[in-house]
Parts: structure tokens; sequence; C-alpha cells
């Protein structure tokens, strides 16, 4: 049975003032954070909720608005493999944390300045370049400053709730808004400024090592080198050995599919196959937004105590509903009401991406299996998916994308039963109860001798 070992270095005793201290920045990394991968969703779905008007200046075909969306997940992907790799490698995180997000703040707002679909596509593009390196990096500062019964809900914070907040509640609410009064270039420009405002608090904040030293997590069956040892970084090939890494990659291939078609193509739905009015129809996105924070933190946090896979297993079937309901559910009211209930899929982005992998993999590869399972999920789910959905929209109607959507649900629900448990506390009963259930055998055996 594979046990989860929490390891901190013996140098990193530290006095209760130490610990204080250690908690402290635990909490100030996770607001940085926080709104750093918020602002990066919310600059990602600017486009999305801005679609209907940049299509109508531009003529823009579901194909092409696809290919906007995909693109950007293309370079998001590869950017993210060879970030993770390179910090990994380097054993510096920070300065390209900081790059990236003022990069992708720059090039977000370039797209309010293109005069065609060209243009907007290459800035997307380069946009993706600079995002994709923030998720890996943030995930791995976190990941070594939570304690292990913060880690879930941590992580759940990080990605999936700042995510919800800023990309789901905060964008529909503010580019629409912006849109409506003074143009969709508009609402694309003043995206430069909060990412500034936090790569300049990035600088000042975070540390490349928490204080009291870096809590480790790996798995038993997995060689753990001391931060004191030079050795071998392991190699992709041996990251590759482990099977949740890999299910963890297939998985994230079918959940990008699941969330990026249902962002990309619901707005456009909403509004030109049902029919609501531009207000409506971004009080509908503000509602997936809600569901998005909401099971954002509890999804990890209910995987600390019920197990990774069993929740991954229950909330993606129910994230399966979501997709359907914006194509059967005609009352905006009702409509908005079933959606925060079955837009639970986000939660789970936290445990495929970061979580599973952090407590599959020693430190010295995390990065690196961030980075593959963030990237070839971004390659597949986020990059084909919105363009073949996009392609069989203009075949069959906009439909046929919420059924693709469902589709890569399910198929999530199927590869989780595959999944190796690794949540510290389910192990730790599970080891208990076994103990428990020989304890009394071994002990009439050994009397017997």
């Amino acid at each position: 049975m594979s046990r989860i070992r929490t390891r901190v270095r013996p140098d990193a005793e530290a006095p209760a003032a130490t610990d204080t201290t250690a908690r402290r920045y635990e909490n100030r990394l996770l607001l940085i954070l926080f709104l750093a991968f918020g602002f990066v969703f919310f600059d990602r779905q600017a486009l999305p909720f801005l679609a209907p008007y940049i299509a109508k200046d531009f003529h823009l075909s579901n194909t092409e608005l696809g290919t906007l969306s995909g693109v950007l997940a293309l370079t998001w992907a590869l950017s993210g493999l060879v970030a993770g790799h390179l910090s990994d490698k380097l054993g510096r995180r920070r300065p390209i944390l900081i790059a990236a997000v003022v990069l992708f703040s720059c090039f977000s707002a370039a797209g309010g300045l293109m005069t065609g679909f060209l243009g907007l596509l290459v800035a997307r593009a380069l946009m993706g370049v600079a995002e994709g390196a923030v998720l890996p990096l943030a995930q791995s500062l976190m990941v070594e400053a939570s304690r292990e019964s913060r880690r879930g809900l941590n992580m759940g914070l990080l990605q999936g709730s700042s995510a919800g907040l800023m990309g789901g509640i905060l964008a529909p609410l503010a580019v629409v808004w912006l849109a409506e009064l003074h143009g969709w270039r508009t609402a694309l420009l003043v995206t430069i400024v909060p990412g500034l405002l936090i790569a300049a608090w990035i600088a000042k904040s975070v540390r490349e090592v928490p204080p009291g030293g870096r809590v480790q997590v790996a798995a038993a069956d997995a060689e753990v080198i001391p931060e004191t040892t030079a050795g071998p970084k392991p190699s992709v090939r041996e990251v590759l050995g482990h099977r949740n890494i890999v299910l963890c990659m297939a998985i994230a291939c079918c959940y990008l599919t699941w969330f990026i078609v249902i962002v990309t193509f619901t707005p456009t739905y909403l509004l030109t196959v049902k029919g609501l009015s531009p207000s409506t129809m971004s009080g509908v996105m503000t509602c997936l937004g809600v569901g998005w924070v909401l099971w954002g933190f509890l999804t990890p946090a209910v995987s600390d105590r019920m197990g990774r896979k069993p929740t991954m297993i229950a909330f993606s079937a129910t994230a399966a509903l979501c997709p359907l309901a914006v194509v059967y559910v005609t009352d905006p009211v009702v409509l908005g009401l079933v959606v925060v209930l079955t837009y639970t899929g986000l939660g789970c982005f936290t445990l495929f991406m970061a979580t599973i992998p952090a407590e599959t993999v020693p430190r010295g590869a995390l990065a690196t299996a961030l980075g593959l399972v963030m990237g070839v999920g971004e390659l597949a789910g986020g990059f084909l998916a919105p363009v073949i959905a996009g392609r069989a929209s203009d075949v069959w109607g906009l439909q046929t994308a919420m059924f693709i959507s469902a589709g890569g649900a399910v198929a999530v629900v199927l590869l989780s039963l595959g999944l190796r448990e690794t949540a510290p506390g389910v192990l730790r009963r599970r080891a208990e109860r076994a103990e428990a259930a020989v304890g009394p055998g071994a002990m009439v055996a050994g009397a017997a001798e």
C-alpha cells in the first residue's frame, strides 16, 4: 500500500515564532497567487464574453472563434511544458513568474489594438505563451508552503476559486459592461492594469523558499533526495512511469475539452440560439462563475476527507450535466440555478492538475509533472477541442459543441476509475484500519509460538 510522506528539512526545526511566520507567509502567498492566477483567467475569459461583439466587427465564423480560443491553449500548453521543466532545472521560479505576469498583461491589452482576425490571433498566441508559465510555477510555490491539512484547500483556492471569481464572475460582468458602454477594445485595453500591480507585489513579497523551509510531498515508493544533497533530477521518462501522471494527462485532455468548449461557445449560444439579451447572457455566465468559485474550494476540501479518486468520479459525473442544461433548460433563471449546482468540474481541475501529481512525484520533478499534465491537456482539450467543436457547430449547429463538452466529462469519469488514491488522511486511515484488522491475529500467532 502506497503512503504519503510529508517531511520538513532537519534544519527547518524552528521555534513557535518561526512556525507563526511560516503560517502568515502561507496565507499571504495564497492571496498573491490567488489574484495572479485569477487575473490570468480574467484575461483569458474576456474574449469568449466579448466574442459576439468582436464577431460582429470582424465577421468571424464559429470555426474562427474556436481557433482564437485554441491558439491560446496551444501556446499555453507549450509554454507550460517548457517553463515547468526549466524552473526545475534552474531551481528558480520567482523571476520567471514575474516576467510571465507582466507579459500576459501586455499581450492581453494588445488584443484591443488589433484590426482583424490575424492580428487578434497573434496577440492571443503570445498571451498564451506568457500565461502558460504561471500555473505550474504558482502551484509548485504553493504546495511547498502549504501544511498537509491545508494542501487540498490551498490548491483549490489557488486554481479553482481564483479563476472562478476573476474569470467566471468578474469577467462577464466587467467586460460586457465596458463593451456596452465603451466598446470591446476598451474592455481589453484596461486588462493591463491589474496584472502589472500583481507582478509588483510578487517581486516584493514572494520568496523562492518559504520561511522554515520547504514542506516536501512525495509518494512513499518515490526516492526523495534531501535538499542539501546534489542529485540528478528525475527525467521526464521517470515522471511518466507513474500511472497517476499518465492518467492525469489523459484526464486533462478530456476535462479541458469540457471546460474550454463550454466557456467558448455558451455566450454565443445563449445570444444567437436562445435569443437572450446581452445582460441576461452575462447573468447566466456569472452563475457559471458562482459555481466555479463554490466548487473550486469545496471539491478539493471534500477530497481531503473523502479521497481524491471518489471525488473525481462523483463530481465529474455531475459536471457532465452542465452543458446539457445549457441546451435543454429554457428559463434563464432556472438555467442559472442548474449551472451553479452542476458546474462542479473546475474543482476537479485542482486535483488532477496539481494535488494528485504533487502527491505522486518527488519534489525535484514537481514542476515538470505539473507542466506535463497542463501542457498535454491544453494541447488536446484546449487547442484541438474548440477548433473541432467550432467546425462541428458550423455544420450541425451550436448545440453540437455542448454535446462534445458533456462527452469530455463522461470520459473523465471512466479514466478516474484507474487512479491510485493519494490523499494523506485517507491513506493513513486505511493503514490504521489494516493494522487494527491484522493486530489481534498477529498477537495470537505470537502467543502460540
